[in-house]
């Protein structure tokens, strides 16, 4: 027989619901931004498509630039502490053809490629968060607070306005928009969210995936070569670890602030399977 204590919540209604309030009021306010950058970024598709770049970035000369670690993670980087599920770090790669057969042409390459995975990983968070939603209205969660259930509404919707900002990207550069979740990390993911049975087995599983794309921006701000496609992982990584850090709160994680998040745990685009 399942305890009380597992569907329990670490913090109180009130004080998840204000930390959902601030973070919707981030991404309120960043995410203009984001689609003015991307704006920047797509007027200099040609030239991403050809691959005729500039030299990269560096992450750390890109962050001087703009006035220091405020950008990255400034707002809400945080560490948790425990031995999680990661959604990231060592990703299996698709297997080889076998010899002698043609290698088929990459629809995405370059920094478009980054692209896609943002879109993928974006789509495989709202699938989370929605199929949590759908688990908690068959009663399949046990106790659902109500600010819990307006947490993952919340994060589920600013997940899909950022996937659909970057498939405008790669729509404008008349590439297939990416649909679902094709990563070779998917299909576990899935399999966890099956699994869960409280609120506390989502949230880990959520945490995991927002840790993981935190740190798949801050890895696509050291290797995207456009400043367009820098900006807007810039923008859009503290959000994601905004979520990290409620979640971490809802868990009895006390967030640890740290100067810069890392990038052990983040996706590569070689998890991206189209």
């Amino acid at each position: 027989m399942r305890s009380r204590k597992r569907d329990e919540m670490a913090i109180s209604e009130h004080e998840l619901k204000q930390m959902t309030d601030e973070l919707d009021m981030l991404h309120n306010e960043t995410f203009p931004g984001v689609r003015k950058t991307l704006e920047d970024f797509s007027a200099n598709l040609a030239s991403i498509r050809t691959g005729q770049h500039r030299q990269p970035m560096g992450r750390r000369s890109f962050l001087a630039g703009l006035g220091g670690v405020a950008v990255i993670g400034g707002v809400a980087a945080c560490s948790s502490s425990g031995g999680d599920t990661k959604a990231g770090g060592s990703t299996s790669t698709p297997p080889s053809p076998p010899p002698g057969s043609a290698m088929p042409a990459e629809k995405y390459t370059g920094d478009l490629k980054v692209v896609a995975l943002a879109a993928a990983l974006e789509n495989l968070a709202v699938t989370a968060y929605g199929g949590a939603l759908a688990k908690a209205g068959k009663g399949e969660l046990g106790k659902v607070p109500p600010a819990v259930a307006t947490f993952i509404t919340t994060a589920r919707k600013q997940h899909r306005d950022h996937s659909q900002a970057w498939n405008g990207v790669l729509s404008k550069a008349k590439l297939p928009v990416i649909k679902g979740a094709p990563l070779t990390i998917t299909k576990d993911q899935v399999a966890m969210l099956d699994a869960a049975r409280s609120v506390p087995d989502v949230a880990k599983l959520a945490l995991a995936l927002e840790n993981a794309a935190a740190e798949t921006y801050t890895f696509a701000t050291a290797n995207v070569q456009d400043a367009g496609g820098i900006m807007t992982a810039a923008t859009i990584q503290p959000v994601e670890a905004m979520h990290a850090a409620i979640l971490s709160f809802v868990l009895g994680k006390y967030p640890v602030p740290m100067t810069f998040i890392g990038v052990e745990n983040a996706v590569q685009p070689s998890a991206l399977t189209v």
